[in-house]
């Protein structure tokens, strides 16, 4: 295992076998997200997204929790000095920042799994719903939360749990602010597995190395796919597939499988 320095403590990194994890470190404020925090989660995407050793990227949270979002201790003090940036400087930077971290997990073509073990609340909510996948302590729970400090939401919170439950059921969640247990949130489709606490971790690498060990470049289509669905037109995705596919046909990997497949044994993936 090779640890990162992410240049903040904030936010610690280690790459092991392929599998790059990116851990949200302010366990005393529930993981609530710094500025050193977005920064360095942002650098280390966009490091990600081109690096070839990493297969895949998890997100977890020290301690006992995922992320609570923004800092709304830090908000307050905020407000309370007064003065800061103009509204159109702080929303272009709101905008690049959300872009950079959410943004990308969702749309970088490696895959993305998020491993919450306790509360996601807010923009926290918002990255584990950018993620690919989602695995849950049995004692976490998801809440928009916005609504209980006056905001409307970000980091593209309301795209994400829109295309995942419904629009009814997003107005619901994001209106009320309730909190949403593991087993619900498995139930609605916002969880892909939920295990005891203890068994987190392993679940994850588990995952996280079945993954790394796959065949890269059709993750990298299937992903691009499967976004392009959620909101393209159907002749879009099926030439975008038709595509996709047809060159997958042509990789390494592909034709290891299919041979792997005839003398019955498990295939081996190099990404090519």
């Amino acid at each position: 295992m090779a640890a990162i320095d992410t240049g903040t403590q904030d936010l610690l990194a280690d790459l092991d076998a392929g599998v790059l994890t990116l851990t949200l470190n302010r366990p005393e404020a529930r993981n609530a997200m710094s500025g050193d925090m977005t920064a360095a989660l942002a650098d280390q995407l966009a490091k990600a997204e081109l690096d070839s050793e990493v297969k895949v990227v998890v997100l977890t949270g020290a301690g006992k929790g995922f992320c609570a979002g923004g800092d709304v201790k830090g908000m307050d003090e905020s407000n309370q000095g007064g003065g800061g940036s103009s509204i159109d400087a702080a929303i272009h930077r709101q905008r690049v920042n959300q872009r950079a971290t959410a943004g990308r997990l969702f749309k970088m073509p490696k895959p993305t799994l998020a491993a919450l073990p306790g509360p996601a609340a807010g923009a926290g909510l918002s990255l584990a719903l950018a993620c690919d996948m989602r695995i849950m302590a049995s004692s976490a729970i998801l809440t928009t939360a916005f609504a209980r400090v006056g905001f409307s939401g970000d980091y593209g919170g309301t795209y994400f749990l829109t295309q995942l439950v419904g629009s009814a059921k997003a107005r619901e969640l994001y209106y009320l602010s309730e909190r949403v247990s593991a087993d619900e949130a498995l139930r609605l489709g916002l969880a892909n597995w939920v295990v005891a606490p203890e068994e987190l971790a392993a679940k994850a690498r588990e995952v996280a190395l079945r993954l790394a060990g796959g065949p890269t470049v059709a993750y990298r289509y299937m992903k691009e796919n499967l976004n392009r669905a959620m909101s393209g037109e159907v002749d879009d995705c099926l030439d975008l597939e038709a595509t996709h596919h047809v060159h997958c046909g042509q990789t390494t990997d592909h034709k290891e499988a299919a041979r792997a497949f005839v003398e019955k044994r498990e295939p081996v993936f190099i990404g090519r």
